[in-house]
């Protein structure tokens, strides 16, 4: 039999015959190696282990323990869950797709006939253990397109014929294990034996290829991992993010509520919301303000020639709203950037007056399809903490590295670990290649330079710019966009924006989009879920709540509620004739920092007892000395 040459990453140079697979190679060198390996990469191409190699390669072997080797597990999961579905419940449903995600996976199906639900779990799962244990090879197989298509008619799965109708492909490769067969580019894991924990997790609707035209399907989730230990720690980590869920604290907390007489997508923020919304929003003025940021405010609509000018009309018009005044077409604001550079235009600049740093928390409304609106994580209706920096090309560096400095302090201050990525051109975009490429260049630099790690993604970026996008990384690990940096040579161009530079010229200036938060009313779904609703004192929509023990105290507990009013504690008073033990379990689950117990001992004393929401009791103090108190916790975090 033929030799051929396997190179190895190391660099080492393997002699073996042909047809051998990554998964022998991975067997020749140990046993514990062909165990983790699910997948290879030929000449930097993923394929099989158990591809047969015809020729002289570069090899890397994908272990399970590698990002793409447990996306080929999770994706391999998908195939046996659907499996295990179709098993169960026949010619009743049809197979559409079934991607890995990033913390798991999911499988879309069609079925006139039968509702999925929570319920069902346990017999789809005990079915999935079943046809794991089973061990069945999983193996790939290429056939032209009309096979593909007479295969897939055969078995009832339409939508499997729709998907290799309009791929166009002369061949496509399918995957089978026992009697199941999906359409799939792979690769896959060997057998279906390496599956050992797979939990499904709910159950929801989503529109065939996300079109709401299309029909209805049924989406199941569910998430899978090499290790039973991790699989537990990840379940703990969703039981504990449904106690956190911003929408069941919101309302428990009586923070937001949301009203279909209202509008879908529209947050409605009642006393204690909107003071937590206040409190961020000041905050965030007295923080632009010490970094030089000058305070602006734009209009709700404009004209919609200006959209046109900006180029939104034509990229981004899906997801605006319009209206008409007078004949006269407008569009509601999507983004704050446009009233920004009339304001530039508004006088003549000169370099001196460079940079110029115009913020705003300007409410923005966004056409978002009612499928993706998620509670304060997707609305239509949100402010951003948006600014935009107009500067020279040579400021440009310094400016963004300000930024990201900017970012550190305040995420710094919420206790937010955090990921960057920079995003290229998208393929719906204005602005010259050139332009392009020097914004890009510019956003490398500044993070290089900076020493901050980032990936690349790309095609991701705004149509008018590329972008820094800011990932923060909560109490539960999980990731969410807020902070993004966006640099554009695009749009000063078409607004004519220039300065008078120091050789008496026009020069184009160049502009920084970017918002610190991002859409307040997300960061704070984020931040509820972070804190589990026990905002720190100085954020607390209430920062104590001042109980009696009984009637005879109600008079001093009123005069102790007042004072500490007056002197800028937000405080609230529980005076019913109720046990103590009864308001202090209340004021726990209302996540009060403190409650003021007040007693015979405290009347006569005038002091109060502050008891922390945690259960930890201070030692007694006068009103006037829980006044500084709250001051000195709450000026740590400014």
């Amino acid at each position: 039999m033929d030799q051929i040459r396997v190179e190895l990453p190391d660099g080492t140079i393997k002699e073996v015959p042909a047809e051998t697979t990554p998964l022998d190679l991975a067997r020749s060198i140990g046993e514990r190696l062909a165990r983790q390996t699910v997948a290879a990469k030929v000449d930097g191409e993923l394929v099989d282990a158990q591809l047969p190699l015809q020729r002289d390669a570069r090899l890397e072997l994908v272990t399970l323990g590698s990002r793409e080797g447990l996306e080929i597990y999770r994706h391999s999961a998908a195939h046996l869950m659907a499996h295990a579905v179709k098993s169960l419940f026949g010619h009743d449903v049809q197979v559409t797709i079934g991607p890995a995600i990033e913390h798991g996976f999911y499988y879309d199906f069609y079925s006139d006939t039968h509702k999925f639900t929570p319920e069902e779990f346990d017999i789809i799962e005990q079915k999935m253990a079943e046809l794991a244990k089973a061990d069945l090879p999983v193996e790939r197989e290429v056939m032209s397109r009309e096979q593909a298509i007479d295969l897939f008619q055969r078995m009832g799965e339409q939508y499997k014929v729709e998907l290799i109708e309009d791929l166009g492909e002369p061949t496509v490769s399918v995957y089978r294990q026992g009697d199941f067969a999906d359409l799939c580019r792979g690769p896959h894991l060997p057998s279906t034996g390496f599956l050992k924990a797979f939990k499904l997790t709910s159950v929801a609707g989503a529109y065939w290829r996300g079109d709401e035209k299309n029909a209805m399907l049924q989406r199941i989730y569910a998430t899978a991992f090499p290790d039973k230990k991790d699989l537990k720690k990840y379940l703990h980590k969703l039981d504990e993010a449904k106690k956190r869920d911003h929408r069941k604290l919101g309302k428990e907390l009586d923070l937001f509520s949301f009203s279909e007489e209202a509008g879908a997508g529209l947050v409605i923020w009642h006393p204690k919301g909107a003071m937590l919304r206040t409190l961020l929003e000041d905050f965030e003025r007295r923080e632009h303000l010490k970094r030089g940021y000058d305070i602006v405010m734009g209009p709700q609509i404009l004209r919609t020639e200006l959209w046109k000018t900006s180029g939104h009309y034509e990229n981004y018009r899906e997801n605006m709203y319009f209206t008409e005044v007078e004949g006269q077409g407008y569009g509601i604001k999507p983004m704050n950037c446009l009233a920004h550079m009339l304001i530039y235009k508004s006088q003549i600049r000169s370099y001196r007056d460079l940079p110029l740093r115009f913020f705003e928390l300007g409410t923005v409304h966004r056409h978002e399809k009612s499928g993706v609106l998620h509670g304060l994580l997707r609305v239509r209706g949100f402010t951003q903490d948006d600014a935009h920096i107009l500067c020279t090309p040579e400021q440009l560096d310094g400016e963004i590295k300000n930024v990201l400095t900017f970012v550190q302090d305040v995420m710094e201050i919420f206790g937010f670990e955090y990921e960057m990525e920079i995003s290229t051109r998208p393929e719906k975009s204005i602005g010259t290649t050139e332009d392009w490429e020097r914004a890009t260049t510019a956003l490398l630099s500044a993070l290089k330079d900076s020493g901050l790690p980032f990936e690349i993604n790309e095609g991701d970026g705004a149509f008018y710019g590329p972008k820094i996008d800011i990932k923060l990384k909560d109490a539960l690990d999980r990731r969410w966009q807020c902070a993004t940096i966006q640099c554009d040579f695009t749009l000063p161009e078409r607004f004519d924006l220039s300065y008078i530079g120091s050789d008496g010229e026009r020069h184009r200036p160049v502009m920084v989009h970017r918002v610190i938060l991002g859409a307040i009313e997300r960061f704070i779904g984020v931040l509820i879920e972070h804190y589990a609703g026990n905002f720190p004192l100085w954020l607390s929509p209430v920062q104590a709540v001042v109980v009696n023990v009984t009637d005879n105290q109600a008079e001093y507990a009123e005069q102790v509620f007042n004072h500490l009013r007056s002197e800028g504690v937000r405080v609230q008073k529980d005076l019913r004739n109720e046990k103590l033990g009864f308001k202090i379990r209340e004021a726990q689950m209302e996540k009060i920092p403190y409650m003021l117990v007040i007693g015979d001992r405290e009347m006569e004393g005038g002091t109060v007892a502050p008891r922390h929401r945690s259960g930890k009791s201070l030692d007694p103090m006068t009103p006037a000395d829980f006044v500084r108190f709250v001051q000195e916790e709450s000026r740590q975090y400014h």
